[in-house]
Parts: structure tokens; C-alpha cells; sequence
């Protein structure tokens, strides 16, 4: 298992970014590895709402169905599952002077022969996090 955790503030209100973070296919905007994402279904975005995501790390190409599995006023994880990695993106939101801080916790828990590579991977990780949370910052920003 492998957790990457960035927490930073940002210049909008609690709401606004809870909001925009709400709906998984704004990954493409502001997450550095997200090739595409795409709302499974339609309806309201609610606790079991889905996305297909396609990420490319290290060169190569993934594709994972997240899914909304808490949605609360401060607080949104995201679900996503391959037969390689279950990966869980857990964000805690709170209202500071200025803005919003985001407390980002994404946690990959691979599966197989693939957990032999964990080792090799976490500094890959964590320079994919560095690019999201810039990534993330500047487009919450720039809204």
C-alpha cells in the first residue's frame, strides 16, 4: 500500500470547491495523471455516482471505475478499481481565513504481482502528487 498526502489552501470558498471537487470528471482539469474521465450514467451526483477514468503514470495507460462513497459537507472519497490497484482519493475540505484548505490523500493498495513493484513506485508517486496538488491549486484558483 502506498499513500500520497498533500494539504494546501486555496483562494475560493468551503462550497465552491466542495462543488467543483463533487464531480469526478473535473479530474481532467486538475489531476496531472488523468488522460480522461467520463460520468458513467447520469442523474445527481450522489453517493454511488461513477466515473471511467483513464491515467497514464510512467508511460503507461490505466483505466479504472471510480465510484462516490461519501459525500458529506466536508469530506469526498472516491473509489476506483482494476484488477491492478483499488485506488481511494480522500479528500477532507475546511473552511480557513482566505479560503478552503484541502487535506488530499490519495492511497493505492495493488494487488497481485503488481504489489512486488510498490517500492519502485513511490517516488513516481509522489512526483505525480507535487504536479496535482500545483495542478489542483491553480485551477481552484483560476475559477
Amino acid at each position: 500500500m502506498l499513500d500520497v498526502t498533500r494539504t494546501f489552501v486555496v483562494a475560493k470558498p468551503l462550497d465552491e470547491v466542495v462543488s467543483y471537487l463533487r464531480d469526478f470528471a473535473n479530474t481532467e482539469q486538475w489531476d496531472a495523471g488523468t488522460v480522461s474521465t467520463t460520468r458513467v450514467g447520469d442523474g445527481p451526483i450522489e453517493v454511488g455516482a461513477r466515473w471511467r477514468n483513464v491515467s497514464e503514470f510512467r508511460g503507461r495507460k490505466t483505466e479504472l471505475e471510480y465510484r462516490l462513497t461519501r459525500d458529506e459537507a466536508r469530506r469526498l472519497t472516491f473509489v476506483g478499481k482494476n484488477k491492478t490497484v483499488t485506488a481511494t482519493d480522500d479528500l477532507h475540505l475546511r473552511e480557513v481565513d482566505g479560503g478552503t484548505e484541502i487535506s488530499y490523500q490519495a492511497h493505492f493498495d495493488f494487488h497481485g504481482l503488481a504489489r512486488l513493484a510498490e517500492p519502485f513506485l513511490k517516488g513516481a508517486l509522489g512526483t505525480l502528487g507535487d504536479k496535482t496538488e500545483a495542478q489542483l491549486r491553480e485551477t481552484i484558483n483560476n475559477r
